[in-house]
Formats: C-alpha cells, sequence, structure tokens
C-alpha cells in the first residue's frame, strides 16, 4: 500500500471503510440490481419506442421478469421465456384457426392449455418452469384480445414475440456488462463455505456433542443447499465455459455430498442409539478411533475448503482409510476378549462398516472437489444426474385450479359482456401460472393484488395528472423511477416479492405509455378493478381448491418419501444410490417448505427422511454385495439366507407403503430370521471383517433391524412395547 499516494493513503485507512465493504457485500448488491433494472427497463422502452412496436410496455415488462441478480440466472430465465413465448404463441394461433367463431370452444381450450402448463410448472420448480409459464400466458395475452379481430392473431403473436425478444436481449446484454455477478463465482463460495460448516456438524456429531434440534436443523440446511446448488449449477452452463467444462464434477461433487451427509446421518443415529441403550462395551471401543476422525475434521470446521485444502484433506483421509482395516482388526481381538453378546458384536461390526463407509465417501468428495483446480480431470466423466421427483397430486392440483380459475372468470366475461373481463381473464392467467412454481401461491396471488392495488394508485396519478404536463424520453424516465425503484426493492426482499412483482408487471401493464397514448380514466378504472378481481380470485382458488399446504397434500408427499425404500429394493441397481438420494432430498425439501408454520409436520417428515436413507441405503449395500458375490454354492440363489433377505424386502415394501403394528412386526420377524439364516450359513472364507461378505450381509442387516426400532423414528409408535425393551 506504500506505493499509494497519501490522500489514498489516508481514506484506506479510515474506519468507515470497512463499513462501507461491509454493506457493499450486502446491500450494496441489492442496489446495484436496481440500478442495472433501471437500464435495462429503460434501454428497452427507449427501444421498442423508436422501433414503433405495439406495446412497448410488454418488452418492459419482460425486463422485470427476467432480471435476476446474476447473469447465469437471466440468461437461463431468458432462454426458457422464449421457448415458453414461441410455444404460447404457436398455441394460440392454432386455437385461434380451429375456435374463432366459437368462444366457448377457446375459452374451454385456453382453460385446459393454462391449466397444463400450469402443472408443469409446479412439476419443475425452476427456470424450466417458466417456460410453461409463459406458454400459458402468452397463449392467454395473444388470443383474448384477438379474440374480437381474430384475423389479426398471427400478428399479435409475431409482435408479442419481438416485444420479448427486444426485453430478453436487452436484459442480457445490460446484466453482462454492468457490473456483472456471475452465477458461477457464488456457486464456488457455497461449496467452499459448505464443507467448513460440514465437517463443524460431523465434529460434535462423533462426539456426540450435539443436540437433537441443532441435528435436524442442520440437516434441513444441507438438503436446501443440495437442491440450491443443483439449480445454481443448472444455470452457470449459460454464462460461463469454465463452468460448463466443470458441470460434471459439480453434478459428481453434490452427488457425493449428499451421500457423505446421509452416511454419517447412518453412523450418527446408530451412535445415538448405543449411547441411549448404554452400550458401554461398544461406545469404549469405538469412541477413539472416531475422536481421531474428528479431530482430522476439526481442523477444517467454520472455514472454506479451497482447492488446495481439499488436496491436503484427501491426503489426510486415504492415510486414515488404509490404516482403519487394521485398526478394526486389532480392536475386535480386545472386543472379543470379553465375550460380547450377539448384539454388541453386531452393533461394533456395523459401527466401524458404517464408519469405513463414511471415510471412504469423504474421500471421494475430497478427491473430486480438489479436481475442480484442473480444466479437464477424469472425474469430469459422471452418467449419474441430480434426479428431482415431484408429486404428480401437488402438479395435477396446480393445473386443475388453474384451469377452473379460467372457466369461471371466462363464463362471468361471457355473461355479463363486461369490456374489461378479457383483462380479468388475461391477468388471472398470469397470476396462476406465475404462482403455480411458488409453495405458496395464495400468498403470491394476494401479495401480488396488494402490488396491483398500489400500482393503479401511483399509475392514475402519474397517467392522468403528471403524464400529459411532460414532454420527452428522460422526463418519462424521471416519472418511473421512483416506481421502478421502489418496486424492484421489494422484489429483493423474499417476504414482499409477490407485491413487488405485482407493483412492477402491472404498473407497466396499465399506466406505462404507448407510442399512441389514449387517456381514457373510464377504462383505466375497469381494467384495474378486472385486474385486482381475477388476483383475489386467483388467491381465493389457492386457499381452496386443493391447497398445497393441505394435510392432504402432507401425506401425498409424506408417502412418496416412504416409497422411496420400494425404489430402492426394486429399481435397477445401476446409479441407485445417487438418484435414491436426490430423489429423496427433492421430495423432503418440497415438503418441508409446504408445512412452513406446521414444526410437528416438519418433525415428522424430517424423521421419515431419516429412516428411509438409512434403510434405502442398507438395502442398496445388500443387493450391491449380492451382486459381487463369487461364484459357489455357500452363494447361489437359492441359498435360504438368501431366500431370506427377499422375503425380508417383500416385508418391508409392504411396511413402507402402509405403515402400521402388523406390517412393523412382520418387517422385524422377516429381518431377524434373514440374520439368523446369514449367521447359520456356510462361507468358505473365514468370517473376518475385510474379507466375509456374509459378515457384512449381517452388518446391513442388523442395522436396518435397529433403524425400525429406532424411538426417534416415525415407526416408534407402531412398536410394541416389548419391542422397544427388546431393541435396549
Amino acid at each position: 500500500m506504500n506505493h499509494l499516494p497519501a490522500p489514498v493513503r489516508w481514506l484506506y485507512s479510515l474506519e468507515w471503510r470497512r463499513g462501507f465493504f461491509d454493506w457493499a457485500r450486502s446491500d450494496g448488491v441489492t442496489w446495484v440490481h436496481i440500478f442495472k433494472v433501471l437500464i435495462a427497463a429503460f434501454l428497452t422502452l427507449w427501444l421498442a419506442m423508436r422501433l414503433e412496436l405495439p406495446q412497448p410496455r410488454t418488452a418492459m415488462i419482460t425486463v422485470f421478469i427476467v432480471m435476476q441478480p446474476q447473469s447465469g440466472q437471466v440468461f437461463a430465465k431468458s432462454f426458457y421465456r422464449f421457448l415458453g413465448t414461441l410455444t404460447g404463441s404457436a398455441v394460440m394461433v392454432a386455437l385461434i384457426a380451429l375456435f374463432a367463431q366459437n368462444t366457448v370452444l377457446f375459452l374451454g381450450s385456453l382453460a385446459i392449455w393454462v391449466g397444463i402448463c400450469s402443472a408443469g410448472a409446479a412439476r419443475c420448480r425452476n427456470f424450466r418452469a417458466y417456460g410453461f409459464v409463459l406458454a400459458g400466458y402468452t397463449a392467454a395475452m395473444v388470443g383474448l384480445p384477438a379474440l374480437a379481430h381474430p384475423d389479426g392473431a398471427f400478428m399479435a403473436a409475431v409482435w408479442r414475440v419481438l416485444e420479448i425478444s427486444l426485453g430478453i436481449l436487452c436484459s442480457t446484454v445490460v446484466s453482462a456488462a454492468i457490473l456483472p455477478k456471475t452465477a458461477g463465482a457464488a456457486m464456488h463460495d457455497a461449496l467452499y463455505k459448505r464443507f467448513g460448516v460440514f465437517a463443524g456438524f460431523v465434529a460434535e456429531g462423533l462426539r456426540g456433542q450435539s443436540t437433537q434440534e441443532a441435528y435436524e436443523a442442520s440437516n434441513v440446511r444441507f438438503i436446501g443447499e443440495s437442491v440450491g446448488l443443483e439449480g445454481m449449477r443448472s444455470v452457470t452452463v449459460f454464462e460461463d465455459p469454465h463452468m460448463r467444462r466443470r458441470s460434471g464434477r459439480l453434478s459428481r461433487l453434490n452427488s457425493e455430498f449428499m451421500a457423505v451427509t446421509t452416511r454419517f446421518n447412518a453412523l450418527h443415529q446408530l451412535l445415538a442409539r448405543l449411547r441411549s441403550r448404554g452400550v458401554g462395551s461398544v461406545i469404549s471401543v469405538v469412541e477413539p478411533e472416531m475422536e481421531l476422525l474428528a479431530q482430522l475434521l476439526e481442523a477444517y470446521s467454520g472455514r472454506s475448503l479451497t482447492d488446495k485444502d481439499a488436496v491436503v484433506l484427501a491426503d489426510q483421509l486415504a492415510e486414515f482409510k488404509t490404516r482403519l482395516p487394521a485398526q478394526v482388526r486389532a480392536l475386535r481381538v480386545r472386543f472379543l476378549e470379553n465375550q460380547p453378546s450377539d448384539t454388541e458384536f453386531l452393533d461394533f461390526n456395523t459401527a466401524f462398516e458404517l464408519l469405513f463407509r463414511f471415510v471412504d465417501d469423504l474421500h471421494n468428495y475430497a478427491l473430486t472437489h480438489a479436481s475442480l483446480a484442473d480444466h479437464t480431470h477424469e472425474r469430469e466423466r459422471w452418467d449419474q444426474p441430480f434426479i428431482s421427483q415431484t408429486n404428480w397430486w401437488s402438479a395435477a392440483a396446480s393445473g386443475i385450479r388453474a384451469a377452473f380459475i379460467l372457466v369461471v372468470l371466462g363464463t362471468y366475461w361471457v355473461l355479463t359482456a363486461w369490456p374489461s373481463g378479457a383483462m380479468m381473464t388475461l391477468i388471472a392467467a398470469a397470476t396462476v401460472g406465475l404462482s403455480a412454481a411458488t409453495p405458496n401461491p395464495k400468498r403470491m396471488a394476494f401479495q401480488m393484488a396488494c402490488g396491483t392495488f398500489i400500482g393503479a394508485i401511483v399509475g392514475f396519478v402519474e397517467m392522468f395528472f403528471v403524464l400529459p404536463h411532460i414532454d420527452g424520453f428522460p422526463l418519462l424516465c424521471l416519472v418511473l423511477t421512483p416506481v421502478i425503484v421502489f418496486g424492484s426493492f421489494l422484489t429483493s426482499r423474499a417476504n414482499y416479492v409477490g407485491v413487488g412483482l405485482g407493483l412492477l408487471i402491472f404498473f407497466s401493464t396499465g399506466s406505462v405509455p404507448d407510442n399512441l397514448t389514449i387517456y381514457n380514466p373510464y377504462q383505466f378504472i375497469n381494467d384495474y378493478i378486472a385486474m385486482v378481481m381475477g388476483m383475489l380470485v386467483c388467491a381465493a382458488a389457492g386457499a381452496i381448491i386443493l391447497p398445497p399446504n393441505s394435510h392432504w397434500l402432507w401425506s401425498r408427499l409424506e408417502q412418496d418419501l416412504r416409497e422411496q425404500v420400494v425404489y430402492a429394493i426394486s429399481a435397477k441397481l445401476r446409479g441407485l444410490s445417487s438418484s435414491l438420494e436426490s430423489r429423496t432430498r427433492d421430495l423432503m425439501h418440497q415438503a418441508y417448505g409446504l408445512a412452513a408454520g406446521q414444526p410437528k409436520v416438519q418433525r415428522e417428515l424430517l424423521r421419515w427422511m431419516f429412516v428411509v436413507l438409512e434403510v434405502g441405503h442398507a438395502i442398496i449395500e445388500l443387493r450391491k454385495e449380492q451382486a459381487i458375490l463369487p461364484i459357489h454354492p455357500a452363494y447361489a440363489e437359492s441359498q435360504p439366507w438368501r431366500q431370506a433377505i427377499r422375503v425380508m424386502g417383500r416385508s418391508l415394501v409392504r411396511l413402507f407403503i402402509a405403515p402400521s403394528e402388523n406390517n412393523l412386526e412382520r418387517a422385524l420377524i422377516a429381518v431377524d430370521h434373514a440374520i439368523s439364516r446369514v449367521q447359520a450359513a456356510d462361507e468358505p472364507f473365514a468370517r473376518n471383517f475385510d474379507t466375509s461378505a456374509l459378515v457384512r450381509v449381517q452388518s446391513y442387516l442388523h442395522f436396518i433391524r435397529t433403524s425400525l426400532l429406532d424411538p426417534q423414528s416415525p415407526l416408534a409408535h407402531f412398536a410394541q412395547p416389548q419391542g422397544l425393551e427388546h431393541a435396549s
């Protein structure tokens, strides 16, 4: 810093500098985004007016919807908005050609199409969802005004595509050219910080220092980060060739992190069950190795894991993994000298098997993380993508709700012949589409109605008392700036996103002048009444017609969550671990969001996720062990122990499809029978921890049994009292 001039050094040393940079990294980012929205909106409006497009406000509205804090998000949203616009325009031209003379059939077809698009938006729940939203919204935007003049439908569709394309182009250029904030940089930052939090979480868990509440809260956080990072990875391919070269490794890293967290959950739950049962003989042997691993990870707690740190961590874990089998053999000899019971011996084997698997998964994660420093790497080859899992009933509910709203409002328009009825139906189609991909459509629609009401008041003042007295585009920008700044600020606040969107979009819809502006206060008032009515109807429908936060939907999502065990039993083995992780966590993320404000429901769902992942992964490991068995009569398909495992699988299917006391009892009996058959089986190899497949099979069976009998499990209230006593 000595090379700087004295005044600059003096400014650099001031205390306010630190506060300024803190502000710049937090609220400053928001105001930069607002500034970019202003630039993009006014550039788009100016070009649309200069090009004499019929509705310049449509291009401007595109900016408000497309602009995001990160450039990759803008590219992704723009891409899907363009595809949705083309699709919606094409569908509407076809519907106009078929039903131009029959309003009833046209509105019915439009309602079905908007319902399909809303269901698609609810199904995708990412930027692809916006393509479905636009496909439905554009169809209504083009078709409803064209009913009066069907011969102009094609040109109306062409103009909408051009206007939206202009908005997309300006948003993309401004986002990339002015202080760009890339999704790739944000993703790197999130990845590096995530492991520091996880390392501290694991160290506390291995030592038994974490409370149940903190443990569950951390798992919820990791679930959200896994789903969120997959979303960020999917948009980075639009902005950065550097990230495109690493897309496979980033997907692999996210999958491996989910596997690591699940493996640790299994280990943590087993240790917790051992501590609660007071199995001191096992705990005293297991805890020293756990402490060594905790000390290793504690060094990375609370700090970012850089690529160089990942290399060091990988070396440390490789050394730990190499010496672990020999250490386990020595510990087993000492443990057997105390003549443990069969259950205690199974606990010992299961604990160390889970520990070895956890260290192995953690080592793979560190290797993949370290590989990000290279432009090309063999770990880039990854064919197990993140698989989202949405409940079909939830998506169908959104579609049914949207179609019903369009039918009701369209019928009201036809019966009353209200001149603003088309506007009401059009805005309802836009609102129901925009709210379909949100966890709470009712809240979103109501907030948009509030924002539209504010926009109506401000717009009336500006339209009839300000705009007639100004001249020139600079003064128009000056008049519009306060509204755009306020609306953009609201959209940056999670609790007021709907209000901000309603203000920006529908203020522009009714109050931004066209090239040929007609000042008609009666039409203005009627249109805004129609807008607010349409949104309130959407909010009411979201609260009444199959609401997402209903107990019915929670139970459907819970059932989908439980059925992931069935998926683990019946699906193809290739890539099964990764797909089970992503499907289960995606379902959990949805269900947890829908159950907001219901802590008991959220806790129940989280505990179902724990038992599903524990049992599901144990089943997958059993299937892998059986798939690689050598050819020998002791391992034949006809052996009693393999038949017993198949019977256990069928009993687990019945249990997780329909949890009940009888099904739980049958499953426990089947697991106990499988364990006894494995114990009685002859094996051509010595039953060592390293070489015996049956020892590993027995450990996984034992873990399934302890998971089913876990007092913290949602299956606990189906267990008979003697069963819980037996578990202890």
